[in-house]
């Protein structure tokens, strides 16, 4: 593909996922308001809420911009682009068709983890720039929480990297033609578990956002903002919960195959949205844990079943 159609086909992804972006938003809200007997956004694009996204947009862009006097300036300015373009980045590597992908390297599935994990440095520089104790113990307990969730993350991942025998998100995707990785007995399905709690983790969702303290009387470690750039934190979060999503379906559930005159495009945003769904299923269900309990479920649950399934899945390799 020649320079202007990759730059061309990055600004679609780029403009399809910020789209998609601003209305996972409401889907969300019509969601948990299903859930809870409410009706949700209503008024604004009547009688669905269709326009509220446009309408927090919008409101968002208008509100004053305050920066703290003592606030480490350049990295309070900084911090809400170093969590959004890393969550963005990850579009890039997931393939919506057969070698069709912004970014397809032989190691996509490595680089999407590692630009993923990047959004750590957005989120310390957030907590230590406002120069709020708040805002930094919030900012210490997303790290720890990211830092810890992410090894049965990784660990998950890699088991349909080993079913595939290649780091390449293409590659997996292809070896799944005759089965997806998710049905594979016990591994398979077990791995797709971990990989959801851990993006729930990742994705500061219930019951592990843990960064939100009643105690506190603050939201997170980006207190202190305001508002277009308090709404770009919000931005990459669902980003980065999206995005995740869509690794997920493209590791676990085919990607883009399936069946009939469908795109695979299609197919792979109906898959992603259907583990996003899954994700809101969780988080609107449980109630927040403790921190003890988060990290007691992720280095007591999580790391062992995740251990144990890549090993199985390197023993199903070698025997196969």
């Amino acid at each position: 593909m020649g320079g202007l159609g990759s730059v061309g086909l990055a600004a679609a992804v780029l403009a399809a996922a910020m789209g998609v972006v601003a209305y996972l938003t409401w889907l969300e809200r019509k969601f948990a308001a299903r859930l809870q007997n409410r009706v949700g956004p209503y008024w604004v694009g009547y009688p669905h809420g269709w326009l509220q996204p446009i309408a927090d947009l919008l409101k968002l862009v208008v509100k004053e911009d305050i920066v703290p006097r003592r606030a480490d300036r350049l990295l309070f300015e900084l911090a809400p682009l170093l969590v959004l373009v890393p969550a963005l980045a990850g579009f890039a590597f997931l393939p919506f068709a057969e070698g069709r992908a912004v970014a397809d390297h032989p190691y996509s599935l490595a680089l999407f983890v590692a630009f993923a994990s990047l959004a750590l440095l957005g989120i310390f520089a957030a907590g230590w720039g406002s120069n709020n104790k708040y805002a930094l113990l919030s900012a210490l307990r997303m790290v720890a929480l990211l830092v810890s969730y992410e090894i049965p993350l990784v660990l998950a991942l890699l088991v349909p990297a080993t079913l595939a025998g290649s780091l390449r998100l293409v590659d997996i995707v292809e070896a799944q033609r005759g089965l997806w990785f998710v049905a594979v007995p016990g591994v398979g399905q077990a791995a797709l578990v971990v990989f959801l709690l851990a993006a729930l983790a990742e994705a500061n969702k219930a019951p592990l956002d843990i960064v939100e303290a009643e105690s506190e009387l603050v939201a997170a470690y980006n207190v202190e903002y305001t508002g277009i750039k308090f709404g770009l934190f919000y931005a990459a979060e669902y980003a980065h919960t999206l995005a995740l999503s869509g690794l997920g379906a493209t590791v676990f559930l085919g990607g883009y195959l399936g069946s009939g005159p469908v795109p695979g495009s299609v197919w792979l945003a109906l898959k992603s949205l259907g583990l996003f769904v899954a994700l809101l299923w969780i988080r609107w269900s449980f109630l927040r844990m403790r921190v003890d309990q988060a990290m007691a479920l992720n280095w007591k649950v999580l790391f062992p079943v995740s251990l144990a399934s890549l090993v199985t899945a390197g023993l199903w390799q070698v025997r196969g």
